[in-house]
């Protein structure tokens, strides 16, 4: 589980998520819906460790992501991350991107890396760009190399930021495919999205975020096809 009770988190003056509370349950695909600005991608930073907390705490399976004694590196191993931005490294192949944190974190074996990269490739639908470099992809497939990236460490969650925003839109199919598949595997996800009809069908439940707080949270059936808080359905109204 991961547990997220009263989080304030500030850039300077700017206070960007403000007192923000949920859990999210193993098997459990919980997507985070909202404009831009109201603290949805900064939550997940915050998840990852990958930005500090002002007040309240992140705990992943009883483990306080902020504490000063807690691995970092070793609990991001459990909480895969894929980023709008793919960020390969160009002189790599695809395999070879793949195989890179096995064998640099996980201390793997070449062999044993590559046959866990193969996998994950296969996972994703790109079995037959082993050799390829990541200039050498479209957008949806340089996505989807960078969540058989994520994979790749065997994660028990995964985070998706805005995985399709910066594709075009006839890429943006593929990669929601590939995260669909991984919700009906049972992957414990939370997504930040604006694929709205996406998160309708894959999420558990949805999280309206305005303004850095939680407006409304509940099924995709109350939040999206029911709101009932003005600024929910002013949203939905502005982007459906």
């Amino acid at each position: 589980m991961i547990e997220i009770e009263n989080v304030h988190k500030s850039f300077a003056d700017l206070a960007v998520v403000k007192g923000v509370t949920m859990n999210v349950n193993k098997g459990e695909v919980v997507s985070i819906i909202g404009g831009s600005g109201s603290g949805k991608s900064t939550l997940l930073m915050c998840i990852n460790g990958l930005e500090k907390i002002q007040r309240g705490s992140i705990r992943v399976d009883g483990i306080p992501v902020q504490s000063a004694e807690t691995n970092l590196d070793k609990l991001r191993r459990r909480i895969g991350i894929v980023f709008q931005q793919w960020n390969a490294f160009p002189h790599l192949t695809v395999l070879e991107n793949v195989m890179l944190a096995p064998r640099r974190v996980l201390k793997l074996s070449k062999a044993e890396a590559k046959a866990i990269a193969v996998t994950q490739l296969k996972h994703v639908g790109l079995e037959d760009k082993h050799s390829a470099y990541p200039s050498r992809l479209s957008g949806g497939q340089q996505q989807r190399m960078a969540i058989a990236r994520a994979l790749a460490m065997s994660p028990d969650y995964m985070l998706f930021d805005e995985a399709t925003s910066a594709l075009d839109p006839q890429l943006v199919g593929e990669v929601l495919d590939t995260m669909r598949l991984l919700a009906e595997e049972g992957m414990t996800m939370i997504l930040v999205t604006h694929e709205i009809k996406f998160a309708r069908e894959v999420s558990d439940r949805v999280a309206f975020f305005h303004q850095g707080v939680i407006h409304e949270m509940g099924t995709p059936d109350q939040v999206i096809g029911n709101p009932q808080r003005v600024e929910t359905a002013q949203f939905l109204g502005s982007v459906l």
